[in-house]
């Protein structure tokens, strides 16, 4: 999946590779944002025992494990490539998901340990995305793609706490509280993330004849001419 060549920033525009990208980025972020967004009143309704102070100590857990991923799984993606690293983000993200839905009721520490691992996918899939790119569309005008990609991150913060936000109105309306306020919102998570995967499966090498001509066989060409 590592090219030797380059894609221009228009040329990647044109390509399903950047738009499979441009899905899987906006379904990671969406996922992870989502919970970040509502941590707080999240794990009151799931354990109501849990004070404002305890409840702030959460959300700053799950802003360290967004950082710490960022660092580790970039890194790791060095080693088993983008691709089985997208796989692990959304595949298992998306089963930690039906988890926190599910068993996340059952155990305190269970429900933050899952979250931590969610956020640190979403960590590592916004810090992992720049490699992901180059190694698609290489070096030449990577900066530009990436910039243009971030539309996704863009559209993701709007949609994953519209999400669960808009969710929780609705089942506040209907009578439902506590975890239940919730559950549709981490269900429809587990959609997204699925619906990433399949688009990360998707990505395959760009076709060649979007690449640039290579200066030195330029170079080459002109001088035997």
């Amino acid at each position: 999946m590592r090219t030797t060549a380059d894609v221009s920033a228009r040329t990647a525009l044109r390509t399903p590779q950047f738009w499979l990208l441009w899905t899987v980025l906006f379904c990671n972020v969406t996922a992870g944002i989502g919970i970040l967004a509502q941590a707080s009143p999240i794990v009151q309704n799931f354990f109501p025992g849990v004070g404002a102070a305890a409840a702030a100590g959460f959300v700053s857990l799950l802003s360290l494990a967004n950082m710490a991923g960022r660092l580790v799984w970039s890194s790791t993606s060095d080693v088993i490539g983008r691709k089985p690293t997208y796989m692990m983000y959304l595949g298992v993200g998306a089963l930690l998901y039906l988890g926190v839905a599910t068993f996340g009721r059952s155990s305190l520490l269970l429900f933050v340990l899952m979250c931590v691992v969610i956020l640190s996918f979403y960590g590592g899939g916004f810090a992992t995305i720049p490699a992901y790119l180059k190694d698609l569309f290489g070096g030449l005008q990577v900066g530009a793609i990436h910039g243009r990609l971030l539309t996704a991150w863009s559209a993701a913060g709007i949609a994953g706490p519209l999400i669960v936000s808009g969710i929780q109105d609705l089942q506040t309306a209907r009578g439902e509280e506590g975890a239940d306020l919730y559950l549709l919102s981490l269900y429809i998570m587990v959609g997204v993330l699925v619906v990433g995967f399949i688009a990360n499966l998707l990505v395959k090498p760009v076709d060649e004849r979007h690449h640039e001509p290579d200066p030195d066989q330029l170079e080459s060409e002109g001088a035997s001419a």
